[in-house]
């Protein structure tokens, strides 16, 4: 009787350890592992290129391997860059612009996505439409329309209109992705707020902006990256050399004078910008992962 139940369960195991469905999660797995190993090298060897290149000289970049390590470790382009071809100053104004269009930006997202999520008027569909819109035009068709805009409003090349303009094109992105986070919330507890005797103010900032920490978080991050990394409207809205953002005074590396690039000050100038950007994303990972998370789970 003993050998009579134990043999099945050895044939099933068996047959489970050699059936097709063992073969078939093998050959995902390979060709997953493969297909990540493969993009990680199309990532990682292109920022490995820029870091080594930032500490060689034009000569050394353009006559020697890519991934060669550098005859001489040396910082000259970091300072020059900086410090001479006013890198500094550009990243000051990067971080004056994208800041101050992030804090806007977040704000103004959050309380417009809260009401068209939590209350009922006329036309709440309509203006949620509207900023839906807003996501499918492209940049570079408004560019001449926000020249003559900004020039009329006195604030073309300066960093207040560029602050507008960012908050401008970052905010129906924001209220598109916090529009279902504050739906999402129950509503029980705004109608216990209010019983208690929190106003509609109150119960905002102190009720239910605190439960949508996680998307809040996560839009945060989408938008620094964003507002980061713009070039277009920099170049076009920004012209004034002491005004410049880090996409505008990098770029001006390329070609240096008598037309010659200096490339060493363009990857040390790379290195500098995306450091940033690293630093940011490896400090708020968990918040990113966190509600994407959530979102699935809803």
């Amino acid at each position: 009787m003993v050998e009579d139940r134990v043999e099945p369960r050895a044939g099933r195991a068996g047959r489970g350890s050699t059936g097709p469905g063992s073969g078939g999660d093998r050959a995902v797995t390979v060709t997953s592992h493969v297909v990540l190993g493969i993009w990680s090298l199309v990532v990682v060897l292109p920022l490995l290129w820029v870091f080594l290149s930032a500490f060689k000289s034009n000569r050394e970049i353009i006559s020697g391997s890519p991934l060669a390590l550098p005859s001489s470790w040396s910082f000259d382009n970091f300072v020059l860059a900086w410090v001479d071809e006013k890198l500094g100053q550009a990243m000051l104004n990067t971080v004056i612009v994208v800041g101050c269009a992030l804090v806007l930006v977040m704000l103004l997202g959050a309380m417009c996505a809260y009401v068209l999520a939590r209350f009922e008027f006329f036309g709440r569909r309509a203006i949620y439409y509207l900023m839906l819109a807003g996501l499918t035009f492209p940049v570079f068709l408004a560019i001449v329309p926000l020249f003559f805009v900004l020039q009329t409003m006195g604030v073309l090349n300066t960093l207040h209109g560029l602050i507008l303009t960012y908050v401008a094109f970052a905010l129906p992105f924001t209220v598109f992705f916090l529009y279902a986070f504050f739906q999402g919330l129950p509503g029980e507890i705004s109608e216990a707020a209010a019983i208690d005797g929190a106003g509609k103010w109150r119960t905002f900032f102190q009720v239910m902006l605190p439960m949508a920490t996680s998307g809040m978080a996560s839009v945060a991050i989408f938008n620094f990256l964003g507002l980061w990394n713009q070039y277009l409207l920099p170049v076009a809205l920004n012209t004034k050399r002491n005004n410049w953002v880090l996409s505008q005074a990098v770029a001006s590396f390329v070609s240096g004078a008598g037309y010659q690039s200096q490339y060493g000050l363009l990857f040390a100038g790379v290195v500098i910008t995306i450091v940033p950007v690293l630093v940011g994303y490896v400090l708020f990972q968990r918040q990113l992962q966190g509600s994407v998370s959530q979102g699935t789970m809803k």
